[in-house]
This record gives C-alpha cells, sequence and structure tokens, in this order.
C-alpha cells in the first residue's frame, strides 16, 4: 500500500480531470452535493489500478438526470429503480447513485429501496469499511464514518455495522467478504470471521447466479486461495461448493496418501503460475482454474483402501468430471465452460501414462485430438498436478511432459495436426463407393480417420485402395 499522501496526489489527479472533474463542477453549480465513492477511492489508497467510476449524490435519479444528459454523449438509467443512472463521458463510463438508507426484511437480500439524505448515512450500509469511504466533489475531502482508513493500513476486512446485521441484511456479503480477502489481501477480522461460520446457511436465500458471480470473480483475482481457504473453513462451502471441503479425506492410521483438498489448492496456484507465465498480460482464464480446482473431486467417492497401506483412486477422472458437470449446472455457469471444464477433468490423468512406456505417433496424435481446443489448457492442467516433492519424480515427469509437447509441435509441423482429416471427404468416399448419404458413409469416414491418426497422410490413391479392401470386407 502507497503512502497517504501518495494515495492523496493519486485520488487528486483522478478526480481533477475529465469525466469526474466535468461532472463535479456540473453538479456544484446545479446546488447538489457529490462524492466518489467505494472501490475507485479504496484502490487509490491501495496503489491499484481504478477501472470503475462510482459517484453518489443527494440528487434524485430525475435530477441526475438532467445534469447528465448535457454533458454525456450516452446515457441509460436501468438501475433508476435504486437510484443509479449511467452515462459515458469523453470515452469513459460513470455511474451516479442517489443516497440511500435501504431497509432489509432478513428474509430476501432485496432491500425496500429507501433514498436518503446524507453522505454518511449512505456510507455505513455499505459492506466493508474499506469500502464505506468517500471523496466529497469538488472540495476533496475524505469522509470516513467507519474507520475505513485504519482498516485499510491493516489490511483488515470489517464491517461498518456488527456482521450479523450486514450479513443478515444481505447474504452475499459474505462470499464479497472470501472474494476481497483473496483479490485484496486482506484478513476478515474475528467477528466478521465468527460470523461467516455462524451464519453460513443464510447463504442459501441467494440465487446461483449471484454465487456463481462471487465465485468466478474469486477464482479471477490473482491469488484465490487464501479466499477458498476461508471459504472452506468458514462452512460456506458446504453450501455453494460442498465437493471442495469433501477432499478433506480422513486418513487411515494403516493407508497413507497426499492430503487432496491441499493438494487441489497447490494445483491451482501452479495452473496461475503457470498460466501468468505461459500467456503474460491476458486475462485469467476461469475454465483453467475451475478445471485446477476441480479435478480430484471424485477422489472422495472412488478411495478404496488397498492391501498393504495403499490407496487406489481408480477412475476419478471420470467420476470427477460427471460430478463438476452436475455442479456447474447447479451454479449456472454456461455449457460451454461446464463442457470444457468436464473435458479437462475427464482428460487430465490421459498423460502419466506416458512416462511408463513410449507413446507412438498414434497415440500422440489421439492425445491432441481428444483435447481438441483445450490442449493448451490441459498442457498447463497436467503440469499443475505434480506437486510431488520428490525433486527425482517431479524432474522426471517435467522432462516426459516437455518431451511430449516437443513431439506434438513436430508433428503439427508436419502433418499439420491441429486439422487432421481424412485424406478423402465425405463427397469422394460416396462417390467410390456409390453410396448416398447414410450411416455408412459416417463409418467409412471413421475408419479413414483412424487411418489417419495411426500411419499418418496416406495421400489419396492409397486412402481409396484401403478403404475399397474395407469395403470389401464388409
Amino acid at each position: 500500500m502507497q503512502s497517504v499522501a501518495e494515495s492523496l496526489k493519486a485520488l487528486a489527479e483522478l478526480v481533477g480531470k475529465p469525466p469526474v472533474s466535468v461532472v463535479a463542477r456540473a453538479f456544484a453549480e446545479a446546488g447538489h452535493e457529490l462524492a466518489l465513492v467505494g472501490g475507485p477511492v479504496r484502490d487509490a489508497f491501495l496503489g491499484r489500478s481504478v477501472h470503475d467510476l462510482d459517484l453518489t449524490t443527494d440528487a434524485t435519479p430525475d435530477q441526475i438526470l438532467s445534469i447528465i444528459a448535457p454533458l454525456a454523449d450516452a446515457h441509460w438509467d436501468i438501475g433508476r429503480a435504486f437510484g443509479t443512472i449511467g452515462a459515458r463521458i469523453g470515452g469513459e463510463t460513470v455511474e451516479i447513485t442517489t443516497y440511500r438508507s435501504d431497509v432489509y426484511d432478513q428474509v430476501t437480500r432485496k432491500p425496500a429501496v429507501e433514498f436518503g439524505t446524507s453522505l454518511e448515512t449512505d456510507l455505513l450500509r455499505r459492506d466493508f469499511t474499506v469500502n464505506a469511504l468517500a471523496l466529497k466533489l469538488p472540495e476533496q475531502v475524505l469522509v470516513d464514518p467507519s474507520g475505513g482508513m485504519d482498516d485499510l493500513l491493516a489490511h483488515t476486512l470489517r464491517t461498518p455495522s456488527t456482521p450479523e446485521v450486514s450479513f443478515g441484511d444481505d447474504p452475499l456479503r459474505m462470499l464479497r467478504a472470501v472474494r476481497f480477502t483473496a483479490q485484496l489481501g486482506f484478513e476478515a477480522d474475528d467477528d466478521t470471521r465468527a460470523a461467516l461460520t455462524d451464519m453460513a446457511d443464510r447463504i442459501t436465500i441467494i440465487s446461483a447466479e449471484r454465487v456463481n458471480e462471487e465465485l468466478s470473480k474469486l477464482l479471477r483475482s490473482p491469488s484465490p486461495r487464501r479466499g477458498i481457504e476461508l471459504l472452506v473453513a468458514s462452512g460456506l462451502a458446504e453450501y455453494v461448493l460442498p465437493e471442495i471441503p469433501a477432499l478433506r479425506l480422513e486418513t487411515d492410521e494403516h493407508h497413507h496418501h497426499k492430503d487432496v483438498y491441499q493438494h487441489s489448492l497447490t494445483v491451482l496456484d501452479q495452473a496461475i503460475d503457470l498460466e501468468n507465465e505461459r500467456h503474460p498480460g491476458e486475462e485469467p482464464d476461469l475454465t483453467l482454474r475451475l478445471a485446477a480446482l476441480l479435478h480430484d473431486i471424485g477422489k472422495p467417492a472412488t478411495r478404496k483402501l488397498e492391501p498393504g497401506g495403499v490407496v487406489s483412486f481408480y477412475h476419478h477422472d471420470l467420476v470427477g468430471s460427471k460430478l463438476a458437470k452436475k455442479r456447474l449446472r447447479a451454479l449456472r455457469y454456461d455449457n460451454d465452460t461446464i463442457a470444457d471444464v468436464a473435458r479437462l477433468i475427464e482428460l487430465h490423468l490421459r498423460f502419466f501414462g506416458y512416462t511408463d512406456s513410449a507413446w507412438t505417433d498414434s497415440a500422440v496424435r489421439r492425445y491432441v485430438r481428444d483435447a481438441g481446443p483445450l490442449l493448451e489448457r490441459l498442457h498447463i492442467l497436467v503440469r499443475a498436478d505434480v506437486t510431488t516433492r520428490n525433486r527425482r519424480k517431479a524432474d522426471q515427469l517435467a522432462f516426459a511432459y516437455d518431451d511430449l509437447e516437443t513431439r506434438i509441435a513436430e508433428l503439427a509441423e508436419q502433418e499439420e495436426l491441429d486439422s487432421t482429416r481424412p485424406d478423402l471427404d465425405g463427397e469422394q468416399i460416396m462417390s467410390i463407393l456409390n453410396l448416398k448419404p447414410s450411416r455408412d458413409v459416417g463409418e467409412a469416414y471413421r475408419f479413414l480417420l483412424e487411418l489417419r491418426l495411426e500411419e499418418g497422410p496416406l495421400g489419396e490413391e492409397e486412402a481409396t485402395r484401403r478403404l475399397l479392401a474395407w469395403w470389401s470386407d464388409r
């Protein structure tokens, strides 16, 4: 965190130029209060880049519109019922919300929206003290009614009111607490942690879509591990992602295996490191991170204690893939994400046979074909799945995967592996065999595809000869 003086300078620069300066001047001329509030103020003090420009005012939504419309390239009032008007000014988006003093019924998270007249009251209704900071404009006076600056300096997550009241009003704030520990690197204070545990079951009134949104933001954070640990330790995970706490398998005095829960968190850490190393500057890969976190969730259901102290998890990849589909569907993830995560989990063990015996070129082709567009993610997931402390074994696996990636690259260069097709297309097959579109054409196509995978390109003449021989044998 940068110094207070540096932070105030950064804030002054932010509010001293358009669009904030333009909006601030317009509201002052109209006789209304205006303040930059919440995340942008917090992030400026933390030395983080500011992306969202959230402002609050004593003006009503109608008054906001009348002030902002002449300044804006475009404006919208989709959040008008909650007092929020959005606008695009000079290429940047701002959102301006009327002071609020909402009333919650403790049954749903939807408040009876009531507009307020005081900035301090508006700030005290917010989720955490570090988000209850405001900078009055244009005079640039910091307003901090709940000690948020002290909490920023201490890297502490605390609610402005008691956590029981705050989480009772809006249980989604419990998941926001989890996310902020990862996103900001803060620690929840003792009262907040206790309330998370005591009130965990309240999260069940939150829609799956909102839970999805918070979990996705958590996983996209630079270091989601600490948030996941709080999610599990508080008991919240039992309601939103129960497959993760289930990984904390009980040990048997005669049978020993690695801690699957800690292993999964380490795989997630390593996948993120590899993602950043191999694709610097790109957006966080949610699909990869979900697959890394969930890749072993099939182990609890498949654990078997074998003679001699051995523990097996046969087919946990297939079981885990099915469990992941079920959970992600329940959390309302889109179909493509569900399918890709499940496929990565299903394939994540495929490589480990590579070190036992030399793969033929056809086996390498099959690996690439089965991964399809997920191949790069599979590379990262498989590498991240090596968490052994045995340096010799870890090096052996890394060298083996280096060799596999080299072979894939060489084959791709030789044969354009990414677009592998049979030597004959469907029209040619029908012409050669005198067929109309039918199941037989599909079977012939698959036969030629298998030949291509096994033997590489055959050429049209040889493929025709082999196709006719196959058809004759049928």
